[in-house]
């Protein structure tokens, strides 16, 4: 598994095609996530500009929802390369201080259905799907693709997804004090 090649990322990402909810079907637990979330979903919104996406990241941890509201942006706008940038202003509940990280489209599908997500530091992948299951062939197929990338896809953790998903925002409890923010920064 080598890291010294670059990443090779998808080209020519329809950007409004790719809108809409996407579900984690897995990923490299990290810091500023939940340890025990589940139902793990993101919403892009493509904003008025057309260049600018909202993102809403959900989870649940303890039957609470937990959110965190950012953007991305295309890293370099002439470049065709899906390599984007997300913001986000934590701690969720005083957003105050922002934070970026990169969001590189490794490959998805032609049907835009399911994409694996990671950055150049190889520390974070994302295995997402458009719906909240996903067919064994296809995820070790994502599997795949991953290691030729040069992850260690061994540290990939499955994503608990209820069938149906969670109701929408506000339709639920919310963790409104985002305490999953501060557990996250202490390991728990």
């Amino acid at each position: 598994m080598s890291t010294d090649k670059p990443l090779e990322v998808v080209t020519g990402l329809d950007i409004p095609r790719y809108m809409g909810r996407w579900y984690e079907i897995a990923s490299i637990p990290n810091f500023f996530q939940p340890k025990n979330g589940e139902n793990t979903r993101a919403t892009y919104t493509l904003q008025e500009d057309g260049a600018t996406v909202g993102v809403l990241n959900e989870t649940w941890s303890g039957g609470k929802r937990s959110y965190i509201e950012g953007t991305a942006y295309k890293a370099d706008p002439k470049s065709d390369e899906a390599k984007l940038k997300v913001k986000f202003y934590v701690p969720p509940f005083l957003p105050i201080i922002p934070v970026t990280g990169d969001y590189w489209v490794l490959y998805l599908d032609d049907e835009y259905q399911y994409v694996l997500v990671g950055e150049p530091r190889r520390k974070d992948l994302w295995i997402l799907c458009r719906t909240t299951q996903m067919e064994p062939e296809v995820y070790d197929m994502l599997l795949e693709k991953g290691t030729e990338q040069g992850y260690d896809v061994s540290k990939l953790h499955k994503t608990p997804q209820a069938n149906p998903p969670p109701p929408d925002a506000g339709e639920g409890p919310e963790d409104k004090k985002g305490l999953w923010w501060f557990k996250s920064l202490i390991g728990k």
